[in-house]
């Protein structure tokens, strides 16, 4: 066991301030679901935007990270980099409809925008499916990365991990709700940040390495530290660059980087004061989670390639220590090791701070789905709001319960990340249409939603028997084009929605765009017909929606280029990515 008392106490003090935020709001959470789920709708933006982050700061990520590091070099990382493009249509096209639309939960919107049984049908399944299942898995995949820490660096058993951490996000988030996750999740942030700072600031003064320039020189890391992928091998830069560029970020639907928005991302936006706090807090998000934050963790990566070349090296540093799990993400914590005391301490509270954000947000998300969009729903719509809030605390329990069990049976962060992705192959543009087309339906939905889980199946336990397995990529890819074509096809096929649902969504969320023309001309005719049709400018939109891509990715790029020394490209870079920002702040509407 590497923490030393100073450390313990540094960890303690942590869990305690936790515990005291959640008893600090459990009063006011208790009121009702609105307040319970939603904060009453009255956070900041910055606060929410910092949550956000927190939440998709989690101890998974760091290792996930390394993996893709030491596999594909730092250029490998455009696989999640790409999904700041899904981030930032959300920020310009999405953000202030979902505030304006008035749910409670992104589920609810199935029957603000459908009509008849099937809506009602697929709000309840997508409740149970996503709020359960989906987040059973998330839930698995972080905490198999806090199982891998607590048995590298504190020498407990997975069971110890998952009770030690579990037990104390499930008091505090069950009682504080989103307001309390909310408040946690700032402190867990700057925590997070900062031990990721630290981590790397050690890694480099490893005596392996001695310096900034002696890492950057060694030839095993010297060959993985190209921002962009090396064109010259096409089926590589395929793979990790242009298959996430062009096809992934608007077909694949992932928690926390959905298309159209989606989960937790929209409940955050929905918590906000107003339209333009729920702006405001997608756009910081996608600021620090892109641009910001990887660096700490891609340095460490590429020390643990010096230090651990091989996985058999890891397993003589810590021999007692499952070879089950000993992949190349465990890097990570076996990297932090070498943390002195009171900095070990520090590092792993905030290692331990970010399983917790992810873990408290995915708790209440997943909550509030199956007490909103299915209990209240199909159960027992008379429930007090007593009832409501008590059953959301017994959700909240049964989910990490579920999601603990699967972490015991996962091997890798990679792993769960490619699983997530394939399910979701091919659902992601119809998220996105379905605000701006109007022939979209609840058959649309339903047919993307079997598609895919149905081909990741396939792909899964029945391709590789018969055919020879095809790699990763190649099964998005399919997944993709057969689930997207199936929902065109079928949204042709079927019933439109009902004229006078479409009418009343038309009038509440004003979306723009001549997707909704025909609509549009019955309107003219309907006593329900509003003259506010244009809620937002639809090419100012598209328009700051480019300059926002332009300055993250340049900020991003910069950042890396200074990190890694390359002084004069980084400076440059960085010039570019702050003209973007200027132009992008110039169009956007600062009203409200």
């Amino acid at each position: 066991m590497l923490l030393q008392e100073i450390d313990w106490i540094i960890l303690i003090g942590f869990f305690v301030i936790s515990l005291g935020i959640g008893l600090y709001t459990a009063k006011k959470a208790s009121k009702s679901q609105e307040e319970y789920f939603n904060a009453g709708g009255s956070m900041s933006w910055w606060l929410l935007g910092i949550s956000m982050v927190a939440t998709t700061f989690s101890t998974d990520t760091p290792n996930l990270v390394t993996d893709i590091v030491r596999t594909n070099g730092v250029a490998g990382n455009w696989v999640w980099w790409s999904f700041l493009l899904t981030g930032m249509l959300t920020v310009f096209f999405f953000a202030k409809l979902w505030k304006r639309s008035g749910v409670l939960t992104d589920i609810e919107f199935y029957e603000m925008r459908y009509s008849g049984k099937l809506a009602a049908f697929l709000r309840g399944f997508r409740a149970i499916y996503l709020g359960v299942f989906f987040n059973v898995v998330i839930i698995a995949s972080v905490s198999l990365a806090a199982i891998k820490i607590g048995g590298v660096l504190l020498g407990i058993s997975p069971l110890q991990t998952l009770l030690i951490a579990g037990v104390v996000t499930v008091i505090y988030s069950s009682l504080g709700g989103l307001r309390g996750v909310v408040l946690t999740d700032f402190l867990q942030f700057g925590l997070s940040l900062g031990g990721a700072i630290a981590a790397a600031y050690v890694a480099v003064s490893h005596p392996a390495i001695g310096s900034m320039d002696k890492l950057l020189s060694h030839p095993e890391v010297s060959s993985k530290l190209n921002i962009l992928p090396d064109f010259g091998n096409m089926e590589a830069a395929v793979i990790i660059f242009f298959i996430p560029l062009f096809i992934q970020w608007w077909s694949v639907w992932y928690p926390g980087a959905e298309p159209g928005g989606g989960g937790y991302v929209v409940q955050r936006m929905l918590a906000a004061k107003n339209e333009k706090h729920a702006f405001s807090s997608v756009l910081l998000f996608n600021i620090v989670h892109y641009a910001i934050r990887p660096w700490p963790w891609i340095i460490v990566a590429l020390a643990s390639i010096v230090v651990f070349p091989t996985l058999d090296d890891i397993q003589i540093a810590f021999p007692n220590t499952s070879p089950q799990i000993i992949k190349d993400d465990i890097a990570y914590p076996a990297m932090l090791s070498f943390l002195p005391v009171g900095l070990m301490g520090l590092v792993v509270t905030s290692l331990v701070a970010a399983y917790m954000s992810t873990l408290s947000t995915h708790l209440n998300w997943g909550a509030s789905y199956v007490v909103n969009d299915f209990y209240k729903r199909f159960i027992n719509p008379e429930s007090s709001q007593k009832t409501l809030v008590n059953v959301g605390r017994l959700a909240t329990v049964l989910i990490m319960l579920l999601g603990g069990f699967m972490a015991l049976k996962l091997e890798n962060a990679l792993q769960s990340f490619s699983i997530l992705l394939q399910i979701g192959a091919g659902t992601g543009l119809l998220y996105i249409l379905r605000w701006y087309w109007w022939r979209i339906n609840a058959a649309s939905e339903l047919t993307a939603m079997i598609v895919s889980f149905a081909i990741a199946l396939y792909f899964a336990f029945v391709h590789q028997h018969y055919f020879e397995a095809l790699q990763t990529h190649e099964e998005l890819v399919i997944g993709v084009l057969i689930t997207t074509v199936s929902w065109i096809v079928v949204s042709y096929l079927t019933k439109p929605t009902d004229t006078a649902v479409l009418i009343k969504f038309l009038n509440v969320t004003k979306v723009p765009g001549k997707g909704w023309e025909s609509v549009r001309s019955q309107m003219k005719n309907s006593e329900t017909a509003e003259s506010d049709q244009n809620y937002f400018g639809f090419q100012k939109a598209l328009l700051s929606f480019g300059l926002g891509v332009i300055a993250i990715f340049g900020l991003l790029i910069a950042i890396g280029k200074l990190v890694l020394k390359s002084y004069e490209a980084g400076g440059w870079i960085l010039f570019c990515s702050v003209i973007a920002f200027a132009l992008m702040y110039k169009l956007i509407d600062n009203k409200e």
